[in-house]
């Protein structure tokens, strides 16, 4: 395995600064967020770290020899839309940007990008279901082309009145796999498995590994913080921004050791990429950087 980050959680650092400080802290990969340039529309989003608009053979020839100079590879390529969105604009729009990673990611040398299948959140999973094959098949059929596989991250995108009350990304629990699995067909679309989205959703984030071990394309280490006395005065149907609290590994629910070892076990030996989302240790660059040491130190005795 790799230990790494996401680089999200550095948006004011430019990409060679970005690689930078990962070589200089003993990282051996990154993620790298790829969105289009401009205004984010919520927190974390916005990042473009890789442009992939108009990226030529020239211009990923030049990252690469970054990532050579600095000896830290590149984990995948990122970008987390609704692309299920019920307004078709943001939903197209979101498409045609996440088929760019897809061509862009062989110029780069990399097979993998991340990113969210998305969802009406104001309908069933049924009620998406058909919308999804139809958005999501010739996306897929794009990765096979290119020789690039799809990890899903499992987040349900479900915090705040905005997201409520479905969710915007649809495939967050096994259940919900194996079904897109067997419709989708491919053997391209799998996991960018996040283990803190089931603490959150009160599941075990080991039990479904050794099933979906041939679909683990990434991993994100994230931990989470569930307030026990909040959920008591408000019950786990109000917005959980309300009783969680987003942390790095090791300060919250989740067993690392266990975890950690139980990945191993089922054969899994990709990156494993920590994103930060913990304001615990302040919103400033270096309270950030300090974050990634901190479980930087905490996980790098399970890597090895």
């Amino acid at each position: 395995m790799q230990l790494g980050f996401v680089s999200a959680i550095l948006a004011e650092l430019s990409l060679d600064d970005v690689l930078a400080f990962a070589a200089a802290e003993g990282f051996a990969c990154v993620e790298l967020m790829c969105w289009p340039v401009g205004a984010a529309e919520r927190k974390y989003a916005g990042v473009t770290h890789v442009d992939v608009n108009g990226l030529t053979k020239a211009g990923a020839d030049d990252i690469r020899a970054a990532c050579d100079r600095h000896g830290v590879s590149i984990s995948g390529l990122g970008y987390y839309p609704n692309m299920l969105d019920p307004d078709p604009r943001v939903a197209e729009a979101a498409s045609a940007h996440f088929k760019k990673l897809i061509t862009a990611a062989p110029l780069l040398g990399l097979n993998t990008v991340n990113g969210f299948v998305g969802r009406d959140w104001t309908k069933s999973v049924d009620d998406n279901w058909p919308r999804f094959l139809e958005v999501w098949k010739p996306i897929v059929r794009l990765a096979e082309e290119q020789g690039v596989r799809i990890g899903i991250e499992n987040c349900p995108m479900l915090f705040t009145r905005d997201e409520w009350p479905g969710g915007k990304n649809l495939l967050t629990t096994p259940a919900i796999w194996r079904r897109a699995f067997a419709d989708i067909g491919s053997p391209a679309l799998g996991l960018n498995y996040d283990p803190s989205h089931f603490a959150l959703q009160d599941m075990d984030p080991l039990s479904p590994l050794a099933e979906f071990k041939d679909r683990l394309f990434h991993l994100h280490a994230k931990d989470v913080k569930i307030d026990r006395a909040a959920l008591d005065e408000v019950g786990r149907f109000d917005f959980p921004l309300r009783w969680h609290q987003p942390r790095i590994p090791g300060y919250g629910e989740i067993d690392w050791a266990r975890f950690m070892g139980e990945v191993q076990r089922v054969g899994y030996d990709g990156p494993v990429c920590i994103e930060v989302e913990d304001d615990t240790f302040g919103k400033s660059v270096a309270g950030r950087q300090r974050a990634l040491r901190v479980a930087r130190n905490m996980l790098a005795p399970y890597i090895g």
